[in-house]
């Protein structure tokens, strides 16, 4: 008799949480059980995922939520229901075979971490753990035994044609870029871009947080960082390419010329499902890729004069200790302000940059990294620092690029 393997996902209201749960519940019956599911205040939809999946504990972060919670929950006592930040690292330490983080930014470090500590298998889609810690988590992650198996689409795409027994046979990798929904606008057009514009993604279906880092290219940015981390390789060797299709996910290029590249449609349900099946594989409801519909694949180079966060990226690669982590508090505070509408398209990457400046002068930000805590202060600081950047938009404007 096949023995259920126990899955907890954290953030399990957001898109990967729900793809992922999707995915279980279309598995074969006994294939999964679920242990815990978190989410940040949307109450009434993490109640019914957890009637639905039969979860034993339920954890909502905001406080605000959490009547509607219980009341949501109040006929099903075989639910255990906790609330806060506490509760969501709590739901993160029940033990489980395999958790999905999918908390979105730098809160998902504790609980990431919090599941990492198991030992176990840990699918992420929270690359701002390897952003904002990549030297320490990689390091707690091999202490514990832990095997991590990421899921955005470019770094599991590399994972399933990177050779890890023969790393030294790998000359380089690429991960693929849609270039968003600016891939064809000029500079002075974008200048003026809306909110509307920026989260009209032309390919994938995703939160507002990470559609917007999409629009800028500060995803492609972090992903470079996470890459680096995760494959143990120096930034020179991670190469970008915009490809509009989103087809072609990440390419791994050998010694002997050979490009080993994993393609399919662009749905997160396939990179969840390798990740949920690894080492295996599972069915998964996606379209099958039809090349001779598709006809043609495009690929061009990324403008960093439109697009800088590449480039700041590189550098805070380039400049280690606090600086990946203030350039990723910098951007989730930015892009949260360019959503309310207090700054503009193009301010998001000259707020990062800003930041960046300030925070090397700056007598409250730590100037090493060598604990977690370390990493909470200097997002904690750096986040202070950006609130105070958005009040004085005439920094940003002389920042920004002139056509």
């Amino acid at each position: 008799m096949m023995t259920a393997r126990r899955i907890s996902v954290l953030g399990a209201t957001g898109s990967v949480g729900l793809a992922t749960l999707d995915l279980i519940e279309r598995a074969e019956p006994g294939r999964f059980e679920v242990v815990a599911l978190t989410a940040n205040r949307n109450a009434a939809a993490l109640a019914k995922l957890a009637i639905q999946h039969r979860a034993r504990f339920v954890a909502i972060g905001d406080p605000a939520a959490a009547p509607d919670l219980r009341e949501a929950l109040s006929g099903h006592p075989e639910i255990e229901i906790g609330i806060g930040a506490a509760a969501i690292v709590e739901a993160a330490s029940r033990p489980a075979d395999w958790t999905m983080a999918a908390i979105v930014g730098a809160a998902g470090l504790k609980p990431t971490l919090a599941a990492l500590r198991q030992g176990r298998a840990l699918a992420f889609a929270n690359k701002e753990c390897l952003v904002c810690a990549g030297a320490l988590f990689m390091r707690e992650a091999a202490a514990c035994g832990t095997r991590l198996l990421p899921v955005d689409s470019e770094h599991n795409a590399v994972f399933q044609v990177f050779d890890f027994e023969r790393p030294e046979a790998i000359r380089a990798i690429t991960l693929t870029a849609s270039g968003g929904p600016f891939r064809t606008w000029s500079l002075d057009r974008m200048r003026s871009a809306r909110r509307g514009d920026a989260l009209a993604h032309p390919t994938w279906e995703m939160g507002a947080k990470i559609t917007i880092d999409s629009a800028t290219m500060m995803n492609k940015g972090l992903e470079i960082i996470e890459a680096c981390w995760l494959f143990d390789l120096p930034p020179e060797r991670v190469d970008v390419v915009v490809h509009p299709q989103s087809i072609v996910h990440g390419m791994v290029e050998y010694e002997d010329g050979s490009v080993l590249a994993q393609l399919g449609s662009p749905d997160m349900r396939t990179p969840i499902a390798s990740a949920l099946a690894w080492p295996q594989r599972m069915r998964a409801p996606v379209e099958r890729l039809r090349l001779s519909d598709i006809a043609r694949l495009d690929f061009e180079a990324p403008d960093d004069v439109r697009f800088p966060a590449l480039r700041l990226a590189r550098a805070v690669i380039s400049a280690g200790g606090p600086a990946p982590a203030v350039f990723n508090a910098a951007n989730e505070i930015a892009v949260a302000a360019f959503l309310k509408g207090q700054i503009g398209f193009l301010d998001i990457a000259a707020s990062v940059e800003e930041v960046l400046d300030r925070s090397l002068v700056d007598a409250g930000m730590p100037k090493t990294v060598g604990s977690f805590d370390d990493v909470y202060a200097i997002d904690a600081r750096s986040r202070e620092l950006a609130r105070d950047l958005i009040d004085t938009s005439a920094t940003l404007r002389a920042r920004t690029p002139s056509i």
